[in-house]
C-alpha cells in the first residue's frame, strides 16, 4: 500500500503542466528590451525564457542567468549571476539589473514580454 501511495504521488507530479512563462510564449523565447518605465532603453539587453524555471540573456555588457520559479503570471528571480566584463555601458547595465530584480509579474502579448511590479514599474521587451 505504501508503494502505491508513493507511485501515485510520483505520477501526479510528472503529469503537472508547465506553468512557467516558457509555456506561454508560442515558441518565441528571446526578447529584446525596448523600454524601462516608459523610457526607451538606449543600450541592448535581452531576456531568454526558453528553459522552464530559468532566465538567461545579455545585458549591455554581460551575459546573465537566474532561476525564475514562480508560475505564470508571477515573476520571481533568484540571485542574478553574470559575467564580469567591463564596458562603457555599465551604468545602463546597473539600471537594467536593478529594474529586473524588482519585477513581480510577467505577461506575454503576441511578440511582447512585459515585466511589471505593484508600484507601476514596467520593462517592455519585444521579439526580434
Amino acid at each position: 500500500m505504501k508503494y502505491l501511495i508513493a507511485l501515485a504521488f510520483i505520477m501526479t507530479a510528472a503529469c503537472q503542466a508547465d506553468e512557467s512563462v516558457t509555456a506561454f510564449t508560442d515558441g518565441v523565447t528571446t526578447f529584446a528590451l525596448q523600454s524601462i518605465d516608459g523610457t526607451a532603453f538606449a543600450s541592448t539587453a535581452t531576456i531568454d525564457v526558453s528553459v522552464a524555471g530559468k532566465i538567461t540573456g545579455r545585458g549591455p555588457c554581460n551575459r546573465y542567468f537566474a532561476d525564475q520559479t514562480a508560475p505564470y503570471p508571477w515573476f520571481s528571480l533568484g540571485a542574478i549571476g553574470s559575467t564580469r566584463m567591463a564596458c562603457p555601458d555599465l551604468a545602463a547595465e546597473a539600471q537594467f539589473f536593478d529594474a529586473l530584480r524588482t519585477m513581480t509579474l510577467v505577461e506575454i502579448l503576441g511578440g511582447m514580454l512585459i515585466l511589471s511590479d505593484d508600484k507601476g514599474r514596467q520593462m517592455l521587451f519585444q521579439a526580434p
